[in-house]
This record gives structure tokens, sequence and C-alpha cells, in this order.
């Protein structure tokens, strides 16, 4: 498997690093995983539809410029779709055969349209919000058991 994790924004508290670091050297036996950090824009002092516009597009368009045409994106949206561990490790498994899976993490407003639109999936962890930096070590971990559930090893239930 060949898969990029791609974040706006970056991990400051040591404790997210060493957890997002801890998964990442866990799925070295089973394919290349890379984690690519884009800058976040800064936040809107006021929230008006127009600056949370132009946060969203700025990121948008860090975010598109490290996704190559024949990427396989799955963006990570509360609106997309649930999986079991079981179902999501099949899943990753599908699409593992067409290509490098870029799965993108978007910052404290989420995904910018153009983002959302070039995805060709949406994966929903839960209908609950979840800052950005905790999203990173839940997305690992997901894989990793994914990983582990596709190679027939024993997994926590």
């Amino acid at each position: 498997m060949r898969a990029m994790l791609l974040c706006v924004g970056k991990l400051k508290e040591k404790y997210w690093r060493d957890a997002c670091a801890e998964y990442l050297k866990r799925l070295t036996r089973y394919g290349r995983v890379e984690v690519v950090e884009v800058p976040d824009a800064p936040e809107p002092v006021h929230y008006s539809p127009g600056a949370c516009e132009q946060v969203l597009r700025l990121e948008g368009e860090r975010i598109l410029a490290k996704i190559r045409p024949d990427d396989v994106v799955i963006a990570l949206a509360v609106d997309g779709k649930a999986y079991t561990s079981e179902g999501f490790a099949q899943r990753v498994a599908q699409l593992a055969l067409r290509g490098r899976l870029v799965f993108v993490i978007g910052g404290s407003l989420g995904l910018s349209p153009q983002v959302l639109e070039r995805a060709q999936e949406r994966l929903s962890f839960s209908a609950l919000t979840f800052p950005h930096q905790l999203m990173r070590v839940i997305f690992l971990e997901q894989l990793y058991r994914a990983c582990r559930i596709v190679a027939g090893e024993p997994y926590h239930k």
C-alpha cells in the first residue's frame, strides 16, 4: 500500500507527534505511509462567510498542489460514509489497488469545496467534530487496524 495523510497545519504538542510517529512506525510493515502538512491559513478575526471562504480557498489550493492526477483522494468529512473497522479495511484494500491513497484532513474550518470535488470519496469517523490534531492520531490508528485486518492478523475488538 502507498498512502499519504495530507493535513492542514502542524502538530504542535509533543504527545500528538509521538502518537502519530508510533502508528507510522507500525505501518511500515504494510507499505509506505507518509504524512504531509500544508500550512494553515490564519483564522479570520470575524467569521463572516467571505472570510471563511477565503481561508478555505487558500488551504484548498495548498492541499490540491500536493495531489497528483492519478491519486485516489479520500476526504475526511463529517458528511462522509461511515464504516466499521472491517468495512474500512476492505475499502482501503480495494482502493489501494487503484493507486496511491491520499487521505485529507482539513483545518479548523474543514475542507474547501474544490478539495471535496477532487475527492473520489468522503470518509466519516463520527458525526462528532474532533480537533484535527486528534483526528490524525485516530486516523493513523484506524489505518493500522485496517492493515492488520487485511493481513489476517489479530486486532483489538
